[in-house]
Order: structure tokens, then sequence, then C-alpha cells
């Protein structure tokens, strides 16, 4: 009777400590939060939220939403460019619900010293090859200057010969003074006293 009850008291030890060694299984958790920025008025569209043990990942949508299955303890990282990287670390969560968190990010800018590049060694021969350079298309705009002076166009206008419209009207108005020449009585100048006034001039000047 002793020994059962001392196998029995035995067993329920080694059960007991068997269960306490035994390692208790993450919970899985529905990681859901918003990325802000640092004036907490505006999200941030395309940040990375991984965990880099689990080798599972996501990035927010345009509105700075993001959602991802972690277990407790796996440490989540957040990262964006013109942004510092931050780390989270999922706590022991016992609520039904999902675990909602709300991240902000503090801007990483970097300012670099200002870099002058020339394309010459030293400043004077680049004056001298900007003071040299000619503008695009410079000859044809020489030859534009010269085709307009006053001199050559005033020439040019005095040589243009006459275009064919031109021709035309100047033979319909020959024609039309002919025909009124032909059908119109000659004038007398026996009646008009201006003509007797200018002939009696002349005889006295002759």
């Amino acid at each position: 009777m002793r020994i059962t009850l001392t196998l029995i008291v035995f067993f329920t030890l080694c059960t007991s400590a068997w269960c306490q060694d035994t390692p208790k299984e993450p919970k899985v958790i529905q990681f859901t939060g918003v990325v802000m920025a640092p004036d907490s008025n505006s999200v941030i569209p395309g940040v990375h939220v991984y965990a880099p043990l689990g080798g599972r990942g996501t990035t927010t949508n345009p509105y700075g939403f993001f959602s991802l299955p972690v277990l407790e303890g796996d440490s989540i990282v957040f990262s964006a460019i013109g942004f510092q990287k931050r780390s989270y670390i999922i706590p022991e969560h016992d609520e039904p619900n999902s675990l909602r968190l709300i991240v902000t990010l503090e801007e990483d800018v970097t300012l670099l010293n200002e870099v002058e590049i020339f394309p010459y060694p030293t400043e004077e021969m680049f004056k001298k090859a900007v003071l040299s350079l000619e503008m695009p298309y410079q000859r044809e705009y020489n030859n534009m200057n010269a085709w307009l002076q006053s001199e050559y166009m005033n020439t040019a206008y005095a040589e243009l010969s006459n275009s064919a419209n031109a021709n035309q009207r100047y033979y319909q108005q020959l024609q039309m003074q002919a025909i009124q020449n032909r059908y119109q009585t000659p004038k007398n100048n026996l009646l008009n006293p201006w003509a007797w006034a200018k002939a009696i001039n002349d005889l006295k000047k002759k």
C-alpha cells in the first residue's frame, strides 16, 4: 500500500513538473494600427511593417492603416524613406480582439553641403567660354537681320516684278480706258475760255 501511494505521488509530481517545464505556445494576434507623421495630423502611406524573425510583413495603405498577424513577443519594425526606424515588441495579449496601435515616426532629414560642379578647371576659363558662346541658330538670326535692313528691302522692292494679279489689273484698266476713249466725243476747246487764254499767252511769249 505504501509503495502504491509513493508511486502515485511520484507520478503526480513528475506530471506537474513536466507541465511547468513545457513551453507555452505563443498566441497569434491580429496586429492593426495607423502610422502617423510627427505632427499627428497626417498619415504616412507606404510604410514597411514587418517581423524580421517570422519573415512576415506588409505596408500601410494610402490612409496609413496596416493589418498583420503576429505572435506574442515578436519584434515589429516600422521603416519608411525619410523617417527614422522604430521597433515595437508585441506584448502578451489576453483580450479576444486584435491589438490596435497608433505609431508615430520621426523625420530623418539629412542636409548635404552645397557642391558646385564646373566643366572647366578654372573660373576664368569658364567665363571666357561663356562669353564666346554663340546662341543656338545665331547664324540664321544674323542672316535674317541682314535681310530685314531698310536699304536692302528698298532695293529689293524697287526691283520687284509685278505679280500675275497686278498685271491683270493693269491690262484691264488699259482696256477700259481704250473703250472709253473710243466711244467718247472729243473735247471742243473752241468754246473753252481757259484754252483761249492759254493760246493767247503762248502767242505773246513767241
